[in-house]
């Protein structure tokens, strides 16, 4: 096999910087996700060649998903001391179970240990090393899972102290500028396994998109992720200004406001109502608001709805309450209409 084009290595190296340039600016003090990647890996060289006086620091966590997980993070610190960086924290959490699935307990923990460490270090930034390839992939994820606008939306670009620099680059571009600047990135055997359906994607459904329909597939359907949040993001803002209105001071919420509301505008809504009342966001599904949205539009004088987080949902007049029930199952059913009532 011949060696890559020097040019183009060279090339993506400064494609790599440019993109990591953007995020630096006006910063002190940045945390770089490292999980010894070639993503991350590649983000953690860029940040430090880019980042003349400033404080860079990399975050490791270490989910103890696999059993050598330990003595990997230990690698990746050994790495990160090798490219220069003088600030690396290893973060150990702890993955619980949940209803929305490995990946997403650990995202959340891995997002929590990381900004945990932000605060504690007084950081500007959390630097991630999504790709466009990451981008594409969860928008097909989120079609294949019938989601709505929100998760077709894919990962936005800058979130809070959440920042995503290599967002508009394609995984390939990465690859070339660790070969250039001569990164041994660990390749993370769960990135080859099939049972994961992020895997299968990356492995077999965007190449067959590719191969059936063309070049250019990860592309488009990042544009689709970047038009769909913005739509999202008008949708949360009117549905923010409508739930001061309908939100009364007791915890009830309004229906007949609800009723002339559109279905996307409603929907969200009550979203934001039922993440108020305590349900969690990782278990609320668009079932459990379609549920809360009958009780808005065909209410016969039905029971309660039984949702996640110990809740009961009932309609009295033109309000909707929600009740917290210390004594209900911790693991709930889908919503669904009672008829002991």
């Amino acid at each position: 096999m011949s060696e890559p084009d020097s040019s183009a290595l060279y090339r993506a190296a400064g494609l790599v910087r440019t993109a990591v340039r953007s995020a630096l600016a006006d910063h002190a003090c940045v945390i770089v996700a490292l999980s010894g990647g070639v993503d991350s890996l590649t983000l953690l060289r860029a940040t430090l060649l880019e980042g003349d006086g400033l404080r860079v620091i990399a975050g490791i966590v270490d989910h103890g998903l696999q059993e050598d997980s330990a003595a990997v993070a230990e690698r990746v610190a050994v790495l990160a001391s090798q490219l220069g960086c003088q600030e690396v924290h290893s973060l150990p959490v702890v993955v619980p179970e949940t209803s929305a699935g490995p990946e997403a307990a650990a995202r959340e923990a891995r997002y929590h240990a990381l900004t945990t460490l932000a605060d504690r270090v007084r950081a500007d930034r959390i630097l991630l090393g999504h790709t466009l390839d990451d981008q594409a992939e969860t928008v097909l994820l989120g079609l294949a899972r019938g989601s709505g606008t929100r998760s077709l939306a894919g990962m936005s670009r800058q979130r809070g102290l959440l920042n995503r620099p290599l967002l508009g680059l394609r995984r390939h571009v990465l690859e070339q500028a660790a070969h250039y600047w001569e990164l041994e990135p660990w390749l993370d055997p769960h990135n080859q396994e099939s049972r994961f359906a992020r895997v299968r994607v990356r492995q077999t459904v965007l190449p067959v998109l590719e191969a059936e329909l063309g070049p250019g597939i990860a592309e488009a359907l990042a544009r689709t992720a970047g038009l769909a949040a913005q739509d999202a993001d008008a949708l949360d803002s009117l549905a923010e200004r409508e739930y001061r209105i309908v939100a009364a001071h007791d915890g009830s919420l309004a229906v007949r406001p609800l009723q002339q509301a559109p279905a996307a505008l409603a929907s969200r809504v009550i979203r934001l109502w039922l993440r108020a009342r305590g349900v969690p966001a990782n278990d609320l599904s668009a079932g459990h608001i379609g549920a809360v949205l009958r009780l808005v539009h065909q209410y016969r004088g039905q029971g309660p709805l039984s949702l996640p987080g110990h809740l009961r949902v009932h309609r009295t007049g033109d309000s909707l309450w929600a009740v917290s029930v210390s004594n209900l199952n911790s693991e709930q059913p889908p919503a669904e209409e009672s008829h002991d009532a």
